[in-house]
């Protein structure tokens, strides 16, 4: 069953742009429906033209780019909201691979229909102009972290961005903990970082009891001072739009 976009769980959360229902339904007639993935599973690959896109309404997964020698360079993490497949829609080809971290649930939008829906909601061409320059900005700040950051300051960056994420979704509990399916490689590849380096480096903000780590859920202990080490601020996510 596919879910209603007026009953969509994630319009339910503050992060996310409040839309009038004739929008909203407007949207529902551009969803084809929805794909449902396991673990592992590519859902875009560097170089492919895909005919669809995607909007992540549950689980998370990784953005990625794989270099000649094989190496990989993850792009980000992506979160239930995030829009996929938008640069094999404007420039013919992906030039990044996505696939599947967890379970995810995406919902489905037909390619052949994106320019003849923003001709004629170009308010939805906007949300798409907008998410396109919060990932610019996302990876100036990347950039400027894997370049001037030190690996412990580095790593509290990616954390602190994280927790602010999961937390706008509803998904820290009571007392700071929340989902981390990711791999300790993950984070390394995100961050220029050896695996070693970045176990080392997580033991550290450990045994200075900002977090611990274990079995997929990640303990947040000390906030304020994880930001600080970052560099970071721990103001709110920005308001975003869903698709």
């Amino acid at each position: 069953m596919s879910t209603p976009c007026l009953a969509c769980p994630l319009r339910a959360r503050r992060i996310f742009v409040e839309l009038g229902q004739q929008e909203i339904r407007a949207i529902q007639r551009f969803k084809a429906g929805e794909l449902r993935i396991g673990p592992g599973t590519p859902l875009l690959l560097e170089g492919s033209n895909s005919p669809q896109l995607y909007t992540a309404l549950s689980g998370m997964g990784l953005r990625y780019k794989t270099l000649a020698d094989g190496r990989r360079q993850v792009i980000n993490f992506i979160f239930p909201g995030d829009f996929l497949g938008l640069q094999a829609g404007m420039m013919g080809e992906m030039q990044h691979s996505v696939e599947a971290t967890t379970d995810m649930t995406l919902c489905v939008f037909d390619r052949s229909e994106f320019f003849r829906f923003f001709s004629t909601h170009p308010a939805r061409a906007f949300d798409i102009t907008w998410m396109a320059a919060v990932e610019e900005h996302f990876l100036g700040e990347a950039l400027a972290s894997l370049g001037q950051r030190s690996g412990l300051s580095r790593l509290a960056w990616a954390i602190t961005r994280i927790y602010l994420r999961m937390q706008a979704l509803g998904q820290i509990d009571a007392s700071g903990g929340f989902p981390l399916p990711y791999r300790q490689q993950d984070l390394a590849d995100a961050l220029g970082l050896s695996l070693v380096h970045t176990n080392k480096t997580l033991a550290k903000l450990r045994d200075r009891q900002l977090l611990s780590w274990n079995e997929g859920r990640m303990q947040i202990h000390d906030l304020r001072a994880l930001a600080d080490l970052a560099g970071a601020d721990i103001e709110a996510e920005v308001v975003r739009p869903l698709l």
